[in-house]
């Protein structure tokens, strides 16, 4: 049953095909949706900063896929592994093909962890189905099964297509009137500010919340940030905690609909 579940959000026998599809689709879409913002992505970096050359990684991918698909997974886990914590930007197909790997293994943490992380880079209904379930065999917290987190899922899926769209309007249409403002009418200012009010409050009603996903036993949740605070409970591997700020080696997470502290070395935070 498991199996078949992971066979409707992952090609296992063409792992590497669907993520060509894609590219290609969003190739063609995206250079022109991104081209006036290209000055956002100069903060991202170089998407390889390991030192590994690009063709090293390239067969060691590769290798891990043969592996993968001959169903030798502890041997391919290692190399997926170096692959996406080596490189600051890996497909969720990537990080789809290593939670099955840990689902096989029976490494439920480490499946929970890299589920997550597949969620994050891209939101799918299907996805967070297979996380909550997963959740709620483990008795964790933080995976609501409810018809208002699954509409939050497909608002995330197309959170950043839809605030590329935006964002590129309010360009071109400021350009356009401020070409033509003499002829330009009051009540269409009027119209572009309720445009761009609009915008403003679709970046930041619904952008995507960061999550803490604890990853160690036993990890205290306390009720200030420091060791000599009150203690309130104690969180699980898999725990999702959603994050409200950090203050010095703490997260400030919600917890029960109130605030809870942990430390940062003891949960990974996925955005």
């Amino acid at each position: 049953m498991w199996v078949q579940k992971y066979s409707d959000i992952l090609n296992l026998t063409t792992p590497g095909q669907k993520e060509i599809v894609l590219a290609r689709g969003r190739g063609r879409l995206g250079w022109l949706i991104q081209l006036p913002l290209w000055a956002l992505a100069t903060s991202c970096g170089p998407v390889n900063f390991s030192g590994e050359p690009a063709t090293e990684a390239a067969a060691s991918l590769r290798q891990a896929d043969a592996l993968f698909a001959s169903g030798q997974y502890a041997a391919a886990s290692p190399l997926y592994r170096a692959q996406i914590w080596r490189q600051r930007e890996v497909s969720a197909q990537l990080v789809l093909r290593m939670a099955y790997a840990q689902h096989q293994l029976g490494h439920y943490p480490a499946e929970l962890l890299y589920l997550n992380l597949a969620q994050a880079r891209q939101p799918r209904l299907s996805t967070w189905r297979q996380l909550a379930a997963l959740a709620q065999r483990q008795r964790l917290v933080g995976y609501p099964t409810t018809w208002q987190q699954e509409l939050r899922v497909q608002a995330q899926r197309y959170y950043y297509p839809t605030l590329q769209v935006l964002l590129t309007g309010a360009v071109v249409l400021a350009i356009g009137l401020g070409l033509r403002r003499r002829r330009t009418k009051p009540g269409t200012w009027l119209a572009y500010g309720a445009y761009v009010l609009g915008t403003g409050a679709y970046l930041t009603l619904l952008r995507p919340e960061a999550v803490g996903v604890v990853t160690r036993a036993g990890v205290a949740l306390m009720a200030g940030p420091g060791a000599g605070a009150t203690w309130l409970s104690t969180a699980a591997p898999g725990d999702r905690l959603p994050v409200l700020g950090h203050e010095d080696i703490w997260l400030r997470v919600r917890w029960q609909e109130r605030v809870a502290y942990v430390r940062a070395t003891d949960a990974l935070v996925v955005e």
